[in-house]
């Protein structure tokens, strides 16, 4: 396990900053993700942590050692790519062994941990095939596989999921997690994948524009979004803007309440499933999305649209009048964004 402090670190290329002074600090044993969309700066960061890019400026330290200026075969760490890089002429096992051997680590300390290796992956039935005879799911597995092998104390995922069917993906990213706490090693994890990032972390950092706009346990990141693009980019989101006067907001919709000061240009949010049917907001049904546990129904009042989850039995149908309600701990306030 490491722990790892990122100070300050400003990437710049050209004109163009990549990052802009971002500060995190992953604890040992932990699982953070960076999440955001392209080009918000987070493969850019995990190549920083890496050693594959040195910084413009700022400062990396692992267990309190400063490694802003080691090579990444120096550093304790180890990279699971999204194209998984196997090599095609290895087989299964000698993939996962090449790292150990190439840091010399002794013969029956390398077997020891091939063997213990492809035992917790599932891969015993595959050690001797070479990687084009094996699955995406399979291959990514190997690919974990010889990460783990040098016995890093932080591994690294560049979207190792990506390249997998939805149904895959899931199952693979509950075998990381249960890996990572069986092992215990420090976990980098860059996605674009909301839920993704959700389900697997200890630690969200939302990237937008080469900073991190907000992290947090996963829980505080959906239920306490700080700005707009926290809140729009994390599940979804039903956005207003107006005044807040006795804490209550007039829409089209009709008059939402909020727990917080009044102001003059607030912005305030609700997740579709904090609405609750019956009450004094209503709009008519524009659209419905039958989601098997819950579906989604579009509503609109005037010039606005919102979207609201209710329970699958339910049966709603396009030009129906649909009331509702959402309570007032449901709506959360909006900060301005730094990058608005």
């Amino acid at each position: 396990m490491a722990r790892l402090v990122a100070e300050d670190i400003a990437v710049r290329f050209g004109t163009f900053e990549a990052l802009r002074g971002v500060d995190l600090t992953a604890e040992s044993g932990s699982f953070v993700t960076l999440l955001g969309p392209s080009g918000c700066g987070k493969t850019t960061l995990l190549n920083v942590i890496a050693g594959f890019l040195q910084p413009s400026r700022g400062r990396l330290a692992v267990d309190g050692k400063d490694i802003t200026a080691l090579p990444p075969e120096a550093r304790d760490s180890a990279m699971c790519f999204q194209s998984y890089a196997l090599f095609p002429h290895l087989s299964v096992a000698d993939n996962i062994a090449f790292g150990p051997r190439q840091k010399r680590v002794a013969r029956d300390e390398t077997v020891r941990r091939v063997d213990g290796l492809v035992r917790q992956l599932g891969l015993v039935d595959h050690a001797g095939k070479l990687p084009n005879a094996l699955s995406g799911g399979q291959q990514q597995r190997v690919a974990l596989a010889r990460a783990l092998a040098v016995a890093p104390g932080l591994v690294l995922f560049d979207e190792p999921l990506s390249n997998l069917d939805a149904k895959l993906r899931d199952q693979v990213r509950n075998e990381i997690r249960a890996l990572q706490r069986d092992v215990g090693f420090t976990a980098i994890y860059v996605t674009h994948d909301q839920a993704e990032a959700l389900a697997l972390s200890d630690m969200v950092c939302l990237m937008n524009k080469g900073v991190i706009e907000q992290k947090g346990a996963p829980r505080d990141i959906y239920f306490r979004p700080r700005t707009r693009f926290v809140a729009d980019f994390i599940g979804a989101a039903n956005l207003h803007r107006g005044k807040l006067c006795g804490g209550a907001m007039s829409t089209p919709l009709g008059v939402l309440h909020c727990c917080h000061e009044d102001g003059e240009d607030v912005e305030i949010c609700w997740r579709p499933e904090a609405a609750r049917l019956g009450g004094d907001l209503s709009g008519t049904v524009k659209a419905v999305a039958f989601q098997g546990a819950h579906v989604d129904v579009f509503v609109s009042a005037g010039p606005e649209t919102v979207r609201l989850q209710v329970p699958g039995e339910l049966n709603v149908s396009i030009g129906d009048t649909l009331q509702f309600s959402v309570p007032p701990e449901g709506v959360i306030a909006l900060e301005a964004s730094a990058n608005a």
